[in-house]
């Protein structure tokens, strides 16, 4: 089992957290509600109406287990492809294949959805609780927002959303992983078996577009599966909330935010494949 990329896939998910969390609040707000016509006009109004802790609402819950659903996606996608490449009897030298690394990447996605789905339902009704109809804030704070949901809805009101996050999460990190290694491996120096830090840096950021260019439609869908219920909107389902949105507000509100996510994900998740590689390279280094 390869437990370095559990490890750095932890404290590379925790660093992109911190990182991307103001444009996360930015984009969550975009996608739940219709006040807003534009980014920076969501951005000023929150500045305006909650100053700067406005844009990191619910952050310690996502922070407190980032850790576990990113080691779980990368360690989980590490070791899909090693168990691949056994099975076809191939040499881990050997270059992986483009559909091993898609289906790596999927499992990874959808293996942290368990862990993750309480914790982001946590984190989008925090970030959203201030645009919600009545002036009192409903939740006081991560845990009791946490105990509410599962008091009021149930434990699987904790996984409100999960089918869509499943749907976002998967295909995203397919996209991302298999983009990630198709740009490290076209700008590797044929010299060296590990791409340059301006490689990782790059691919890095790169990737992170392109899975939020694949993952943002079901983002949408999940984030509002999430607050139906309690925004004055209700949903009876997945197909439900994607058909009535599709209808009432256009195709374009699948990608609502989608600005928001690209100029978040190439920082961000440069910035964890940057930890992410120094991480696993510190730990498989000889001692």
């Amino acid at each position: 089992m390869h437990l370095a990329d559990f490890v750095a896939g932890s404290v590379g998910g925790a660093f992109g957290v911190a990182v991307g969390y103001p444009l996360d609040t930015v984009k969550v707000r975009m996608q739940t509600q219709t006040r807003d016509s534009g980014v920076w006009e969501c951005v000023r109004r929150t500045c305006r109406t909650e100053g700067v802790s406005g844009f990191y609402r619910g952050m310690s819950m996502p922070l407190s287990t980032v850790s576990i659903s990113s080691s779980l996606v990368f360690g989980t996608y590490r070791n899909v492809l090693h168990l691949l490449q056994e099975l076809r009897h191939r040499s881990t030298a050997e270059a992986h294949r483009k559909a091993d690394l898609f289906v790596s990447g999927f499992a990874g996605g959808v293996a942290q959805v368990l862990v993750m789905s309480p914790a982001d339902i946590v984190k989008v009704r925090l970030q959203c609780q201030s645009e919600l109809p009545g002036s009192r804030l409903r939740y006081r704070g991560p845990l009791h927002c946490l105990l509410s949901i599962a008091r009021d809805e149930g434990l699987l009101g904790l996984y409100k959303g999960s089918a869509a996050l499943a749907l976002r999460d998967g295909p995203s990190f397919a996209t991302y992983f298999l983009t990630y290694n198709i740009i490290c491996d076209a700008l590797r120096s044929t010299d060296s078996s590990r791409p340059g830090w301006t490689v990782v840096l790059l691919a890095g950021g790169v990737s992170g577009l392109c899975g939020w260019a694949v993952g943002t439609p079901m983002d949408v869908i999940k984030a509002r599966l999430q607050v139906s219920g309690v925004s004055g909107r209700f949903y009876r389902g997945f197909f439900h909330c994607l058909s009535h949105s599709v209808r009432s507000e256009g195709i374009a509100v699948l990608f609502r935010g989608l600005t928001v996510n690209c100029i978040r994900a190439f920082p961000v998740n440069m910035s964890v494949f940057a930890v992410y590689e120094l991480v696993v390279r510190f730990l498989r280094s000889p001692s």
